[in-house]
């Protein structure tokens, strides 16, 4: 079953005039789906601000539903000698 996320505009969230829309909505998607940004493609405005915004819709999500942060990961390295 397919993941059905919401647009930046389903979301309340307006589009600032100064980017462009469609790499700010592909940011956005990026950062709902948990994508890290790890391309140069990714680096531009438009799509560091949709990406931005979607973490912070995230983060008020979460707190709505009581979550109010994760555990921290913890990677632990061990060398036997």
């Amino acid at each position: 079953m397919a993941n059905r996320y919401p647009s930046p505009q389903e979301a309340g969230i307006r589009i600032p005039t100064h980017v462009m829309e469609d790499r700010f909505c592909a940011g956005f998607r990026h950062g709902l789906e948990g994508g890290h940004l790890d391309k140069v493609e990714y680096m531009r405005l438009s799509f560091r601000e949709g990406y931005r915004a979607s973490k912070l819709y995230l983060r008020e999500v979460r707190r709505s539903r009581g979550i109010l942060e994760f555990p921290a990961r913890w990677r632990v390295r061990m060398k036997a000698a």
